[in-house]
């Protein structure tokens, strides 16, 4: 059976107002993130995963930067629990080894670890406070076959 979702890979400047959308309802309004933590400045220079329902409502996302960090992955409440990180988390790593990334870090939220952990993400250090919200390094070393 296939997803009821799309997955697309944009960039800032092609998939701004619905990647802020979800972030405004995800970070700021339910979470509480202050906007001027969410807005890092770190967005054009990283490519991003939209997520679209079949209706084509932006319902989740996620960003890569430059330096192999994952962040920001969001998923509209309703959406949770429908495979929806599961497939941000599979575009982001596609793009990663098509990057030739060596190793990729994210900082989850802690209730958000066992996500990270099925695609054999490990814990780096303690627990850290971010925007008020327990918090946790993990990375990821990415096999690359030689070429």
């Amino acid at each position: 059976m296939s997803n009821p979702f799309t997955v697309h890979l944009v960039s800032w400047q092609d998939g701004e107002p619905l990647l802020r959308a979800i972030r405004e309802t995800v970070f700021i309004k339910e979470q509480g993130v202050p906007p001027e933590l969410e807005w890092d400045g770190h967005d054009a220079a990283c490519r991003h995963v939209l997520v679209l329902s079949e209706q084509g409502k932006a319902i989740g996302c996620g960003r890569i930067t430059p330096h192999a960090q994952i962040g920001r992955v969001a998923v509209l409440p309703e959406w949770r629990g429908k495979k929806v990180g599961t497939a941000i988390l599979e575009a982001l790593l596609n793009y990663a080894h098509s990057q030739r990334y060596p190793l990729l870090e994210l900082n989850s939220q802690t209730q958000n670890v066992p996500l990270y952990r099925r695609f054999d993400f490990s814990e780096v250090g303690d627990v850290f406070m971010d925007a008020n919200i327990p918090h946790i390094k993990m990375q990821l070393r990415l096999p690359h076959a030689d070429s």
